[in-house]
């Protein structure tokens, strides 16, 4: 090399033996590349104690320390990375790689984020408005950086706008937001041919977020010949998509959900001054109700939906889905006070779904398998397989926290150890079995045959987020609130004692939860710093400073007459 700058001109000689000089710097003496050599040792070794710093601090946002190990160690550690890593920053993982934004993925995933980093959940709102169409619909999946996603008839996906809008109004009293101006997406609707369009859709109108979700509340007014709302392509099992697909099936679950987004949102209404939507909304609220009580109860649970031909499925008279989870479980969710069915519901499905034996909480049961009706591609799973009747983790959540919702302490830690992974893999020849990650949850579960207990897609869940609100929102009862939190502990009874840090800009809270007559729920009397309060809320004491509270469980009215 040094012959061949030698014999270049004058013109070229300083440039090449620049260039020289730069190779050789790259060579160490033992032949490693020496740029490489002092990246690792330096901005490497730096990179890595920055990246230590963040995930110390949002691991370190809320810690738990319970009479269950196991519990702790997802709370505290693994179900936060999960959800924050995998779901919200990659969005991928082993089994999916691709890279999209689900509307409804996302927004669900940010909800695990509403009390340590409302932030990014803010963003991520903003960012999914984005994605609506003017009439109020939205893409099923974008992919960044481009914007390029599939137009659905999916039922719910555009309702979750709403929903989490609500949820985080709720835990920040953020009513500002709502003014942000984002453009919506135009193109014309789908055509009666058209399943979905995939494209890289125009830019349309901007409106406010809460434009935004009032076109969200037009949309989904139109109800079936039950007065159900229209399932469309599939609701939140997009597996279920020839149900509706003729616009005539109609979805229970979806009448709960639309109910509990209502529920939620109504009052914000009222806030902003707008009592008549929130009225209009409030009486959609009531029409489901009624139309659920009239058509959706069968007589010991709450059926999953009726076809485009008017036939139930989830039916005790279905040889196969006889009774689907999620119809049961938002019963409960949906916000209206907790009936005697919504309880007879949560047996039924504690009955008939959950196996504590063989670890399971089915999706629904019996799985499709011979039936000459065609739910859709649900059916081209095999029996016992993900959505088909295996156990379908993010479902299972949503369980365990209606078990919190009806004071069930027990019932909604069996449900969080069942789909616990370290439970799942404590000897060898289980976690052999098992066959994932004994860290991260699985998104399904296998229900059938020789692999009943096997673990099926695994990291890429929306369980993670949703495990991790059981476990803190509704099993310790840590809820965020404007300013500080609100503490409603829903325990097992053989916990008796627990204890939470909650550490943020605001300060720090130090929480002990005890249950001296091991009750699990009841009301709850607060001390902060030795001084009692009224009420559950107990507010940020500041930044750089600290809280003790002290939250006992004691023996309400209800308890007493019982």
């Amino acid at each position: 090399r040094l012959r061949l700058v030698l014999a270049h001109g004058s013109h070229d000689r300083p440039h090449l033996i620049a260039q020289l000089q730069f190779e050789t710097a790259l060579i160490a003496p033992d032949g490693e590349c020496g740029l490489i050599r002092r990246a690792r040792q330096c901005a490497t070794q730096a990179a890595f104690a920055r990246l230590q710093t963040v995930w110390a601090e949002r691991l370190g946002a809320v810690q738990v320390k319970t009479p269950d190990p196991a519990f702790d160690l997802m709370v505290n550690r693994w179900l936060v990375y999960q959800n924050l890593s995998c779901r919200i920053l990659a969005r991928a993982g082993f089994y999916q790689a691709g890279g999209a934004y689900g509307f409804r993925d996302q927004l669900q995933d940010v909800l695990a984020l509403l009390l340590t980093d409302p932030p990014t959940a803010r963003q991520h709102i903003l960012r999914a408005a984005r994605f609506q169409f003017e009439q109020g619909d939205v893409l099923h999946w974008w992919h960044p950086p481009s914007g390029r996603g599939v137009r659905t008839r999916c039922s719910d996906d555009y309702i979750w706008l709403a929903y989490v809008t609500g949820r985080y109004l709720e835990a920040t009293g953020d009513m500002a937001i709502l003014d942000v101006e984002t453009p919506f997406l135009r193109a014309p609707e789908l055509t009666p041919e058209e399943h979905d369009r995939y494209a890289l859709f125009e830019t349309g109108k901007v409106g406010t977020l809460l434009d935004h979700c009032m076109r969200i509340f037009d949309r989904m007014m139109p109800t079936g010949a039950h007065d159900l709302p229209l399932m469309g392509g599939g609701d939140w099992n997009d597996g279920m998509d020839r149900i509706g697909d003729k616009g005539r099936g109609e979805s229970i679950w979806l009448g709960w959900f639309e109910i509990a987004t209502i529920e939620i949102f109504a009052p914000v209404l009222r806030r902003r001054g707008q009592g008549d939507a929130a009225d209009r909304l409030q009486a959609h609220a009531d029409d489901l109700s009624d139309a659920l009580k009239q058509h959706g109860w069968e007589g010991g649970w709450y059926l999953r939906a009726f076809d485009d031909d008017g036939i139930a499925w989830g039916s005790s008279e279905n040889d196969e889905c006889r009774i689907d989870l999620i119809a049961q479980a938002w019963s409960v969710l949906s916000g209206r006070p907790v009936d005697d069915r919504a309880h007879a519901a949560m047996t039924a499905a504690g009955q008939t779904l959950v196996d504590p034996e063989a670890r399971l909480i089915r999706l629904l049961t019996p799985p499709f398998d011979k039936t000459e009706r065609d739910p859709g591609y649900i059916r081209a799973y095999p029996p016992g397989v993900r959505e088909n009747g295996g156990q379908y983790t993010h479902a299972a959540t949503w369980l365990g926290l209606a078990y919190a919702k009806i004071g069930d302490g027990d019932g909604a830690h069996r449900v969080f150890d069942i789909i616990n992974p370290i439970a799942r893999t404590r000897t060898a020849e289980v976690a052999n079995h098992y066959l994932r990650e004994p860290y991260v949850l699985a998104g399904d579960v296998s229900g059938v045959g020789a692999q009943i207990g096997q673990g099926g897609w695994s990291w890429y869940t929306g369980a993670a987020g949703w495990a991790w609100q059981l476990g803190v929102g509704g099993i310790l009862g840590v809820q965020p609130a404007p300013d500080g939190v609100r503490l409603s502990p829903c325990m097992p009874t053989g916990w008796g004692q627990a204890k939470v840090v909650v550490a943020g800009e605001q300060g720090r809270l130090e929480i002990t939860i005890n249950d001296p007559d091991k009750i699990g729920h009841g009301d709850v009397g607060i001390v902060v710093d030795q001084r009692a309060i009224d009420g559950p809320f107990v507010r940020y004491p500041g930044r750089g400073r600290n809280c003790q509270v002290v939250a006992t469980i004691v023996k309400s009215s209800e308890h007493a007459a019982t």
